[in-house]
């Protein structure tokens, strides 16, 4: 009589052990701003449009593309690259507008904004102890804009925290600086 081998079920236990030491799920929208691949959470993302008709507004900063109308409400539309210094962004066919919801500065205040990208991709299931710390080295992003870094299939991706990235305060006070110039 041959023995079968435990082949199965040693993979099965694996699996199991896997399952029980992963975290919980979160879905993460790829997309990309420059050469940079990011991503940002999908709970806080409304929705994402072609990009239209822009209304600028004069003596704003360059990562204020302007305002747009989205069914009667004027949403701020602020250009993701310009706003991590690597200059305004080059409309193309794959740029898009990312309708989101960042925490204001306070617990209560919500900040509905569009932010400018150049490309989305796919929405990702990623295991929440896959994220990772954002290093202190060779991030092209300021820290203070990241909340952490998870590797994808091409390389690793930046997670944006929303809410340093379309700070009020911080943007109304870069916004008073350049009308003050």
């Amino acid at each position: 009589m041959i023995k079968a081998s435990g082949a199965p079920a040693d993979l099965l236990r694996g699996a199991i052990a896997a399952e029980e030491t992963a975290g919980p799920m979160r879905q993460l929208l790829r997309l990309a701003v420059g050469q940079e691949t990011l991503v940002v959470p999908i709970e806080a993302v409304r929705e994402i449009l072609e990009v239209g008709r822009l209304t600028p507004l004069p003596k704003t900063p360059d990562f204020v593309r302007g305002v747009m109308n989205l069914r009667g409400a004027v949403v701020p539309v602020i250009d993701l690259g310009a706003r991590f210094g690597f200059g305004s962004s080059t409309l193309g066919r794959r740029s898009a507008i990312i309708v989101v919801e960042a925490k204001g500065d306070d617990d209560f205040d919500r900040l509905i904004a569009g932010v400018l990208v150049d490309a989305v991709y796919e929405v990702l299931d990623v295991d929440s102890k896959r994220i990772e710390a954002v290093p202190t080295l060779g991030v092209a992003i300021a820290a203070e804009f990241l909340a952490g870094m998870i590797n994808v299939r091409d390389g690793y991706a930046a997670l944006l925290n929303l809410d340093q990235v379309l700070s009020p305060v911080a943007l109304s006070a870069l916004i008073a600086e350049s009308q003050a110039s």
